[in-house]
């Protein structure tokens, strides 16, 4: 089954939402309500605020649900800026009783061979049970999980 796709776009960035990939942090509406508002249809306003502002928000989504490019650059920009920028610091935060959240653009190898090229930040599951792994998809919550 294919999963759903949609982008919203200013005509200078288009912002791409899945939202099967979302965990539901909330971080882009709690942080920028005025751009994503999941009151409204549809839920996001790219007139809202300025570019700067939406990618740096989009940057902070920690399942991947919500990524960006520039429409000048085209749709594969950002794979490739990404692998430009391979050689730089990649930052690491453990979530208390959470997820593992990398919050620098990464490429995540999958058991399979395939690779994959992350932006922002990126939440991996911790508590085994996710049913999107290797990404959290918020099942920590749902089964009490502590880490130890």
């Amino acid at each position: 089954m294919p999963k759903s796709t949609f982008k919203y776009t200013n005509n200078e960035v288009t912002v791409v939402w899945k939202p099967d990939t979302c965990i539901h942090s909330r971080i882009c509406w709690t942080q920028l309500r005025e751009v994503f508002d999941p009151a409204k249809k549809p839920w996001v306003n790219m007139e809202a605020a300025t570019t700067d502002a939406i990618i740096e928000q989009v940057k902070k989504c920690p399942s991947g649900a919500l990524s960006y490019f520039m429409n000048a650059s085209g749709e594969n920009s950002n794979e490739q800026d990404v692998q430009s920028a391979s050689a730089s610091i990649m930052n690491i935060e453990i979530k208390p009783n959470g997820p593992i959240l990398i919050t620098t653009d990464c490429e995540i190898t999958h058991s399979d061979g395939r690779k994959e090229i992350k932006q922002g930040t990126t939440a991996l599951c911790r508590c085994g049970q996710s049913s999107n792994k290797p990404y959290c998809d918020g099942t920590h919550r749902k089964v009490g999980f502590e880490a130890k």
